[in-house]
């Protein structure tokens, strides 16, 4: 199994040598894959959380993908209505051919009510076009002879969500959840893949929460949640060390000694 990390690609502390220090430490930890979240319009609700500068995706991961040539490289999650998906088929191809095939695409509705409506696109739709931009995407790849498919992780876990991953994805790509519930959701409804997304929060005391999201606690809980997730057939493990104060972003750092100590003792285990 392969650990991956979430970076963030926006907020008051990132910029260009940020980013390269990221990608930097990802490839020197040995990870395997580095992807960036993804908002057009930074509104007033979207910037609660995600502020500017935000680094739009394609462009920052095709920069990136020099900096980083060990690395693969992808989204987690794209917003896939709020672009056409011929022009969504068209940048993960090129970006995929210009990195030598080290491209994910992972992709999700999104929840922003005010981005979509900046952005002119119905809210209410937005799962209604993500399963038609998905059938797009899958026709796109389908009529590139010579060249292989970008892999698609589709994110979410509704009901619509996990019916889309079964229909359109390669893999499963469920953000933030504990264990158990990926477990359950593994065990009713067979995926074609599965590559969760989960927190990188090390605490100094256990967190004895039922309801602790994977990725949240001690490191050996940390850990023993990585085995697990092994165990029910995640072929990647993506480490997100961002909790929502865009503040964190002033303070790498932290961010960084986090991933170093999980990563370390994942691979000395």
């Amino acid at each position: 199994m392969q650990l991956g990390v979430n970076v963030p690609n926006f907020g008051p502390g990132t910029d260009p040598g940020v980013l390269r220090e990221w990608a930097r430490t990802a490839e020197g930890l040995g990870l395997g894959l580095l992807m960036v979240s993804d908002h057009v319009a930074v509104t007033p609700e979207v910037a609660e959380r995600y502020p500017e500068p935000f680094y739009e995706p394609f462009t920052t991961l095709s920069w990136l993908a020099a900096t980083a040539p060990g690395l693969r490289l992808g989204t987690t999650v794209l917003v896939l209505p709020y672009r056409n998906p011929l022009l969504v088929a068209r940048m993960a191809s090129t970006l995929d051919r210009l990195s030598g095939g080290r491209f994910v695409l992972g992709v999700g509705v999104g929840w922003s009510r005010q981005e979509y409506a900046a952005l002119g696109v119905p809210f209410g739709a937005r799962g209604r076009l993500t399963d038609e931009y998905l059938s797009t995407l899958r026709d796109a790849r389908a009529e590139e002879p010579g060249h292989r498919s970008v892999p698609v992780w589709v994110g979410g876990h509704s009901d619509a969500a996990l019916r889309r991953a079964v229909r359109f994805g390669d893999a499963w790509h469920p953000l933030r959840l504990p264990v158990a519930r990926m477990r359950s959701v593994l065990a009713d409804h067979p995926m074609p893949g599965f590559a969760p997304r989960i927190a990188l929060r090390p605490t100094t005391a256990p967190v004895d929460d039922p309801e602790r999201p994977a990725g949240v606690g001690t490191v050996d809980q940390i850990l023993d949640d990585l085995r697990r997730l092994r165990d029910l057939g995640a072929e990647t493990v993506v480490l997100d060390p961002y909790h929502g104060d865009p503040e964190e972003t002033r303070r790498p750092q932290r961010a960084w000694q986090a991933l170093t100590t999980v990563a370390t003792e994942w691979r000395n285990a």
